[in-house]
């Protein structure tokens, strides 16, 4: 999913939970993307792909946007269809965990971890927003004895809410098969799982997106502010779904200004 000669660094070296082959899509992983200032926050980037695979776009530019303001960045290679919930948030729960694990190493501040994703990758992002622990302080491998909570989330043109009428069908299908359970569309529609403690978040989207409807962020954000949880949303009044960086387009392009200001806010 990227051009670049940087390295994978497998999550899961002894292989990842639920494994069904060998291959790079079943092996869960993070590419690193550093800089050269040490202590500052970093931030894990899910490109989106409606839970089918990721868009490209959406992984390797945004690190290098990331970096260009000066934080280090992870993209997550989580899987995919034909995997199903809840593999790509055990996936992100561990990418979480193992960055700050290994903060020190990596010159990172561990307690400024943020994740950042598009749309299907943004619903990812929520979730692990709002379905996280503290760590198993008894498990043998170390970085599972590490928070996967991140310290701020950074949904982009997310897939929200699961349930009609603005569900993204594709995405929940990719995620939990033909005949979903009631109960896991509730569960993971993620404005149901807001509580007071949910990270700070950053979103935005456009007013007009025909892939993800709009009202999917204004879900999320009626949820946060009912919870006193702090946010941001930036609405664009047109721009079609899967922007990313949005270069062609200078009025939607300005979210990665704001959002480099609302970093520098919560001290990343």
């Amino acid at each position: 999913m990227t051009n670049s000669n940087r390295e994978w660094i497998e999550l899961w070296p002894e292989g990842a939970p639920w494994a069904q082959g060998t291959t790079d899509e079943d092996i869960p992983a993070i590419m690193a993307f550093p800089v050269g200032e040490q202590g500052r926050g970093a931030v894990i980037v899910c490109p989106g792909g409606g839970y089918g695979m990721r868009a490209d776009h959406e992984g390797e530019p945004i690190a290098l946007w990331l970096n260009s303001i000066g934080i280090p960045a992870f993209v997550l290679r989580y899987r995919v269809a034909p995997y199903r919930y809840p593999c790509a948030l055990t996936d992100v729960q561990r990418a979480v965990r193992y960055v700050r694990h290994h903060a020190g190493g990596l010159g990172i501040n561990g307690a400024k971890i943020g994740v950042l994703g598009f749309s299907a990758g943004g619903h990812l992002t929520a979730s692990i927003g709002t379905q996280y622990d503290s760590g198993n302080p008894d498990a043998e491998d170390p970085i599972d004895r590490q928070s996967c909570r991140p310290d701020a989330i950074i949904p982009c043109y997310p897939v929200i809410t699961l349930k009609p009428p603005f569900y993204h069908e594709g995405s929940m299908l990719n995620l939990l098969g033909d005949s979903p359970d009631p109960e896991l569309i509730e569960r993971l529609s993620c404005e149901t799982r807001v509580t007071p403690d949910t990270p700070p978040t950053f979103l935005w989207h456009t007013a007009d997106d025909e892939g993800v409807p709009v009202e999917n962020a204004f879900l999320f954000a009626s949820a946060l502010r009912k919870n006193k949880v702090p946010f941001d949303l930036h609405v664009y009044e047109t721009g079609r779904h899967g922007l990313g960086l949005a270069e062609g387009d200078p009025h939607v392009a300005t979210w990665t200004s704001v959002c480099g200001l609302w970093l520098e806010r919560q001290q990343f």
